[in-house]
């Protein structure tokens, strides 16, 4: 190990922080380790953001573009006749149906940094970068599941051979009136919760993994209307209580709170005079670009909107969607390109002085089993319509 050049060259003998195992004969060889940096900050900043990927079904997919899952009906039972054979089902039975999820268009999202900018910069430039990236992808990766959730309440059951159909989905109404308001009143949320609960017990739908999804304002009703009724986790107080997985019991049934779920033709909350598909809520004022985001059509290869799968048409098919309670059986998620990250480098970060920082993803979702799915509604006395 030498700290001294003895050829009679003045060059500086690199360290290259940078490198892997010290190799620096290239660029991208002496940035190896830097790209590291943004690629954690970019999972850890979509896994902190993304609550419905592990509350549904997901499954990786390689080598194709969608996947295939089995439905098994039930069948009967009856007495054996002395001296009759017995020789299968006059009925078939049980019935098998299909579902299959396909993957949508690639999902991305990109920012260039150019390396003045990164050296000059007096913080982790790529690491706040990264984050946000991952923020985006989680935030779109949310909101498709939940739509394809709200998409399961409303739909029948695939198996539906004549006498051996099996149950759909389940939309509870929140509150009697048709004031959009009612989606804020914690004592119809907490009847509507186990109006919910015994439906998806008649469906015979499992009680482990029983989740429900409010918006932060309905979580908060329900922490300051019931909340020393029973209703709270007494292992759980305080900040767990305030970050929305506190709240784990209405029914059996343990609550989440997010900003990404149908919520009256938003995502997450909605401001405004009260009307039926209003629930009322001044807005607190200074709300940006990125609180109370408008559904757009997201149907089946609707414009640029690039999705296989129907996600609903949001200028009208969530107009009175307040929530959400389902079991992981309710949705499933395929995944072709887990969230990974891609960076430019070498010749390409010459020519441009930077790199292009690109996080993507390819996945796609869909109902289940209906079954295992039920919508909250309020302001309207009539369930909103299937779609998809």
């Amino acid at each position: 190990m030498a700290h001294q050049t003895t050829s009679g060259s003045n060059t500086a003998l690199l360290t290259g922080p940078g490198a892997d195992n010290g190799a620096i004969s290239t660029t991208t060889e002496r940035r190896a380790l830097y790209l590291k940096l943004f690629s954690g900050e970019m999972f850890k900043g979509f896994q902190h953001n993304t609550i419905a990927r592990d509350l549904v079904m997901k499954r990786t997919i390689k080598n194709g573009k969608s996947l295939q899952f089995i439905y098994t009906g039930r069948t009967g039972a009856e007495y054996h006749t002395p001296g009759n054979s017995i020789l299968g089902n006059s009925d078939s039975a049980p019935p098998v149906a299909q579902k299959t999820i396909t993957v949508d268009d690639l999902l991305i999202s990109s920012a260039f940094v150019y390396e003045l900018d990164e050296t000059l910069a007096h913080y982790d430039l790529r690491g706040e970068i990264s984050r946000k990236i991952g923020y985006a992808l989680a935030e779109k990766y949310d909101r498709k599941i939940f739509q394809a959730i709200t998409k399961s309440a409303r739909k029948a059951s695939p198996i539906t051979k004549t006498n051996y159909v099996e149950p759909g989905g389940t939309q509870v109404r929140v509150g009697t009136t048709t004031n959009g308001s009612d989606a804020y009143s914690a004592t119809a949320l907490v009847n509507a919760f186990y109006d919910a609960a015994a439906a998806l017990d008649e469906k015979g739908v499992s009680t482990e993994g029983r989740v429900g999804v409010l918006n932060p304002r309905q979580y908060y009703e329900l922490i300051q209307q019931v909340g020393e009724n029973g209703l709270i986790n007494r292992d759980e107080q305080g900040t767990a209580r305030q970050k929305g997985n506190g709240i784990v019991e209405i029914a059996g049934i343990k609550i989440y709170k997010s900003m990404n779920i149908p919520f009256f033709g938003r995502y997450g909350t909605k401001f405004g005079t009260g009307s039926a598909t209003n629930p009322g809520v001044t807005s607190p004022g200074n709300i940006g670009d990125f609180v109370e985001v408008e559904m757009v059509d997201e149907t089946a290869g609707t414009g640029a909107v690039k999705t296989i799968n129907n996600y609903g048409n949001g200028t009208s098919d969530f107009e009175n969607s307040c929530g959400l309670i389902f079991q992981r059986e309710a949705a499933g998620c395929v995944e072709a390109i887990g969230p990974q990250v891609q960076v430019t480098s070498g010749d390409v970060s010459v020519i441009y002085q930077g790199d292009v920082i690109l996080g993507r993803l390819a996945m796609g979702a869909d109902y289940l089993n209906p079954a295992a799915a039920v919508e909250l509604y309020a302001g309207t006395a009539t369930a909103p319509a299937a779609f998809g």
